[in-house]
């Protein structure tokens, strides 16, 4: 593709770059960025990081629209996910947008912006051992977990729950 093309119709103008639904956090770590249709691969850094997405800086950013997948590693602690690039600045880097999380990922991401934001993050349980029985799950949406644990947080924030109360049920939604 010739690079005036990507010059004039793969950058964003800032106020589309400003429609994040979630707040970042400045973050670096490596990472590796793969075009899932063709396979072309790039490792830089990212520059920031939020629920919805990240910031890479690179030269080459992908084309707006391509699918890829996403390492992150940090203090060898790696987060993967899928994303799409809904922003792209030749010679500065690209935007973007999270697609798809596995749950055990959910938890290395949420851990990371825990701490990036002081917010309360819960630790998460070890796997039962094979010969513990564990309990079937409440329903089969790992989304909703995830729900609730913003839902007290929010109250805590908002001192409709004490920091006490607000432990107690974190606590109990991991059991």
């Amino acid at each position: 593709m010739p690079q005036e093309f990507k010059k004039s119709h793969d950058s964003v103008q800032p106020s589309e770059q400003e429609r994040r639904r979630s707040v970042r956090y400045p973050f670096t770590a490596t990472a590796y960025v793969t075009d899932m249709e063709s396979g072309a691969q790039t490792t830089s850094r990212s520059t920031d990081l939020g629920r919805g997405g990240c910031f890479v800086d690179t030269i080459s950013p992908f084309p707006v629209g391509t699918s890829v997948k996403l390492r992150l590693t940090v203090e060898q602690k790696s987060f993967e996910a899928s994303a799409k690039v809904v922003y792209s600045m030749v010679g500065m880097g690209m935007g973007l947008a999270f697609t798809s999380i596995e749950p055990e990922q959910l938890w290395v991401l949420e851990s990371w912006i825990g701490r990036l934001s002081g917010e309360i993050v819960l630790e998460r349980k070890p796997a039962a051992a094979p010969h513990e029985e564990s309990p079937p799950p409440q329903n089969g949406n790992p989304e909703h977990g995830y729900v609730l644990n913003e839902l007290i947080i929010t109250l805590m924030r908002k001192r409709m729950l004490t920091e006490d109360e607000g432990k107690a049920l974190l606590k109990k939604l991991m059991n």
